[in-house]
């Protein structure tokens, strides 16, 4: 039988992943790599599932950009929180970001062209890239007290197949926001070059610190940018599969745009009905979720901060998410220093190259875990420096 080869990932098994499998077995085993909240002992409202039982869920009306009633509630959403004026038809819903990444992708590229995204970041930019015969061209984010953009190297990143240009506000793991800066290098580099903008910003209302960032979509620009958000993160319920794009810019532009990921999503009407009527009412419960898991952030980063003061260990600055990027001492290959933790202190982190850093001296961790198992974790993860 003949498969394709974009379909050919090669041995997904791995030395990370047999040591994790084991690890798991074990008694007192601490993953400080958990990103799923509703594994973290959050308590979620009951009037979420609640929402659920309105009847009009038993009705189906196909609509490819998804119901209006939710469209409209998102619209009023991003004026209300964010001063966006967004109206709902140019918002498109889809059943996560990663479906919407692959429409944009169809809607911009033909094989072989190149779309630029960050690094580090991501993993799942490559798959995504593989699975639409698309390339991925990383510009690199610059640490100087604080993670940046790096503007000519931005610039030197563009070819003439460049198709778009990814930024994740804020990024992750870095946890950094697009800044005042970043955002004038972006939209230059874009309107130089005639290129549209993919702006991701599920982690948008993470702040660590005090005060809001503001979204891509209440910003003016003449650039055609299409903003992501998703219920994963805004209401940390990834089982309910439903995200959604806002399509800004030039009028005639967005009119194109939606026509053509109209076309896009009524080939594959993958919304469930459910999600989409409850979310009216969900979204007036992020609250509560939210406040619990900046709490848990805040509460975990003081724990990192304690457990690694005085040691060769420190910790990069964090300006929103819920990752951690750590230095480490750079003496063996990150996947083999991960796969050391996890043997050795039944601690599973994360080697920093998955997510685009160079082969040694990085690790991430998750910022999600309880209270007593995150210091519990940190704790035995420290004694390898020690």
């Amino acid at each position: 039988m003949r498969f394709a080869s974009r379909s050919d990932f090669g041995d997904t098994a791995s030395a990370y992943g047999e040591a994790l499998a084991l690890a798991r077995s074990r008694e007192g085993f601490a993953d400080l790599t958990v990103s799923n909240p509703t594994r973290c002992g959050f308590v979620y409202p009951p009037a979420i599932a609640t929402a659920l039982g309105d009847t009009s869920v038993l009705h189906y009306d196909a609509n490819a950009l998804g119901m209006i009633s939710t469209r409209r509630a998102i619209a009023e959403l991003y004026a209300e929180s964010y001063g966006a004026n967004v109206t709902p038809d140019r918002i498109l819903l889809t059943a996560s970001t990663s479906e919407a990444y692959g429409y944009l992708l169809r809607l911009f590229c033909e094989p072989g062209d190149a779309i630029l995204v960050p690094s580090p970041s991501y993993p799942l930019f490559d798959l995504l890239a593989r699975l639409h015969d698309v390339e991925l061209i990383p510009y690199p984010l610059v640490y100087h007290d604080g993670w940046q953009i790096d503007p000519s190297s931005l610039a030197a990143a563009v070819t003439p197949r460049t198709r778009a240009i990814v930024a994740i506000h804020p990024n992750n793991p870095t946890g950094h926001y697009c800044s005042a800066v970043d955002r004038e290098v972006l939209w230059r580099v874009a309107g130089e070059h005639d290129l549209p903008l993919v702006i991701d910003e599920v982690f948008l209302d993470y702040r660590v610190e005090s005060g809001n960032q503001p979204s891509f979509a209440a910003l003016p620009s003449e650039i055609l940018t299409f903003v992501m958000g998703g219920l994963s993160k805004l209401l940390a319920l990834p089982q309910m599969k439903l995200a959604w794009t806002l399509v800004c810019g030039p009028a005639e532009e967005v009119e194109v745009a939606m026509e053509r990921l109209e076309v896009i999503a009524d080939t594959f009407l993958s919304v469930a009905t459910p999600p989409q009527v409850a979310l009216p009412q969900w979204l007036m419960l992020r609250e509560g979720p939210q406040q619990q898991i900046r709490e848990r952030v805040a509460s975990n980063l003081l724990a990192l901060d304690e457990s690694i003061r005085g040691s060769m260990v420190s910790r990069l600055k964090v300006e929103g998410g819920w990752a951690a990027v750590l230095r480490v001492p750079a003496t063996a290959n990150d996947s083999e220093l991960a796969i050391q933790v996890l043997e050795q202190r039944s601690v599973a982190v994360h080697p920093g190259s998955f997510y685009g850093f160079p082969a040694s001296g990085w690790l991430v961790i998750s910022l999600l875990p309880q209270p007593e198992l995150f210091r519990r974790g940190l704790e035995s993860m420290m004694q390898t420096w020690a």
